[in-house]
Parts: structure tokens; sequence; C-alpha cells
């Protein structure tokens, strides 16, 4: 296989992840539900009930803080974070994002990789055909 087929392959794979990606990304929106918060009890602030979970309890912060310094609950915090990303609709957004950035690499590949030797000795003859 030369290098220009090679492109070309590339060039539909990375088509072909984009559109699927974007698909089911869409299809994850459309019909996941928006996880439910784990909450621990409510707080009354001018009047009105917010919940709140136990992993925003001063309480709880303060026991992560303690154990393991303000590095523990950066990383408490990332944590969650990070494995909010793969549940309900959010998940719809991170598999959008990992085909446009896959689909955005294999595009690169494929554009980075040199012409062959045939291609090349086919467009320097055009070329100089032309003068």
């Amino acid at each position: 296989m030369n290098n220009t087929e090679l492109k070309k392959r590339l060039r539909l794979a990375s088509l072909i992840v984009l559109i699927a990606g974007l698909g089911a990304a869409l299809l994850i929106h459309m019909f996941a539900q928006d996880v439910e918060d784990a909450s621990l009890g409510y707080v009354v602030a001018n009047g009105v009930a917010y919940p709140l979970a136990t992993r925003d309890s001063k309480m709880y912060r303060r026991e992560v803080q303690r154990f393991g310094g303000k590095a523990a609950l950066a990383f408490d915090d990332f944590g969650r974070w990070f494995g909010a990303q793969w549940q309900g609709k959010n998940l719809a957004r991170t598999v959008a994002w990992i085909s446009m950035v896959l689909a955005a690499g294999l595009y690169l590949f494929a554009a980075a990789l040199a012409p062959d030797a045939a291609s090349e000795r086919r467009e320097t003859s055009r070329d100089d055909d032309v003068h």
C-alpha cells in the first residue's frame, strides 16, 4: 500500500470517527438522564433551602484537608469532577470531545505522511511540462 492510498484511508477513517462519535454523543444526550446529586441534608439561606451533598459540607472538606492537606482536597475535587464526566449528559460532551480529538489526530497524521516517490515524480514532471 502506498502513502497516497494510506492517506485516503486515514482521512476516511477520521471522517467516520467524527460522524460516529458525534452521532453517539447526540444519542447519549437525547436519552441520558441527569445524575441526581446525593444530598446529605439542606442548608437554609435567606429563607431558601439548598440541598447539601456530603462532599460540599465544611466538615467533610476540613477532614480531607486535615488528613491529606490541600493537595488531597484538590485531588478529591478533581476525582469527583472526572468521575462526573462519565455519567448522564456529561458523558455526551465527553464522547463528543474524544471523537473530535481522535478524528483530528487521524487527519493530522495523514497530512504528516510523506508523499510516495511515484506521486512526487508525477507532480514534478507536471511542473516541468508547464514551464
